[in-house]
């Protein structure tokens, strides 16, 4: 078995931005959204700023947005079917190096207190399983010491932006309802069993028949497509792929338990199951991006290019593709890879 440093690198690459990032990275979306989380402050989308970090993945997809907006930064992500429970101790080290994007660093030795905008941290689920309409989650709950008053404390609000929660910022954010509509028919069709291009494609022509989304859809087109496919077979990958990588590092780590002791073997195994789903998920994610370009005729050469990715990666993948045949089934040609070393 090869070394993990000598395989393709699948876990920390930058993609596209998700359809929800690359949607209200609109000014006009982001004021608006901005004064729905109940601010009172007079917010003009000529005084939005994005800061959104590049190179930053959450779960392996640009889900993350963050602007300023007056004396406030937003640090915003989305999550189709879990909630992340550690998304306090991600935004903690977003937030850091925000922050060291928007003050030289020279300024932090000075002796003057400096001014820095007052952060806060929103996630917005739309997943199919019942959560409530609010809730926070608290990076204190990560800390290994339960105090009263940690020193150091950061607190997530988390919003179900699904219709049926009927949370008030689906009536004070017009755009956040148009996309959790968009993404709700979405969700319908699949629950129907239909293929997730189908019913994407059919949410898509219900949003041109109702008028949602519709200079959304006229400007991005194929490419919300393309976006929301992605997005979707990472979330199967993840879950799929995450239960048993899950599954086996459980049984690992039971084994490791009968000499280095029950509760510590388990915690590895699980731990162990967790980091594999979740790089498993992310090869899944460009080996489908892939497959889906070589179905239009393009070569490993343009793939790479489109994706802005080193061909020397994006070849390996190819060729197991053309290898495995016509089906393009993920998991085949993730094994291959796996066989060569890659």
């Amino acid at each position: 078995m090869p070394q993990k440093e000598d395989r393709l690198d699948f876990s920390n690459r930058e993609y596209r931005n998700s359809a929800f990032a690359t949607y209200f990275s609109d000014p006009n979306r982001a004021a608006e959204l901005f004064r729905a989380l109940d601010h009172d402050m007079s917010i003009e989308p000529e005084d939005i700023h994005f800061t959104t970090l590049k190179g930053v993945l959450f779960m392996a997809r640009k889900n993350d947005l963050a602007f300023t907006a007056g004396a406030k930064v937003l640090v915003i992500s989305e999550h189709q079917s879990t909630i992340n429970l550690n998304m306090p101790l991600r935004d903690a080290i977003y937030f850091g190096r925000t922050m060291e994007l928007l003050i030289p660093s020279r300024n932090i030795y000075k002796t003057k207190r400096l001014s820095i905008p007052t952060p806060e941290f929103y996630t917005f689920y739309n997943g199919i399983k019942e959560q409530p309409q609010e809730q926070i989650l608290k990076l204190s709950d990560s800390f290994l010491e339960k105090t009263e008053e940690p020193m150091l404390e950061l607190k997530v609000k988390v919003i179900n932006i699904n219709l049926s929660a009927e949370h008030p910022i689906l009536k004070q954010s017009r755009s956040m309802y148009e996309y959790s509509w968009f993404i709700q028919r979405i969700q319908e069709y699949l629950s129907e069993q239909r293929g997730r291009e189908y019913a994407i494609r059919a949410a898509m022509e219900d949003c041109r028949r109702a008028g949602i989304l519709t200079d959304f859809i006229a400007e991005h087109g194929s490419e919300v497509m393309n976006m929301l496919f992605t997005e979707f077979n990472m979330e199967d990958a993840l879950e799929v792929r995450g239960e048993e990588r899950y599954e086996d590092g459980l049984e690992d780590g039971k084994k490791m338990g009968v000499e280095l002791g029950i509760a510590q073997g388990m915690e590895q195994g699980m731990e162990q199951g967790r980091a594999q789903g979740v790089e498993q998920g992310a090869a899944y994610q460009l080996i489908a991006m892939v497959c889906r370009k070589m179905e239009k005729g393009k070569t490993p050469e343009s793939i790479a290019e489109e994706l802005d990715e080193d061909i020397a990666v994006i070849r390996p993948v190819y060729e197991a593709a053309k290898a495995c045949g016509p089906d393009h089934d993920c998991g085949r040609i993730y094994g291959e890879l796996l066989k060569k070393g890659l």
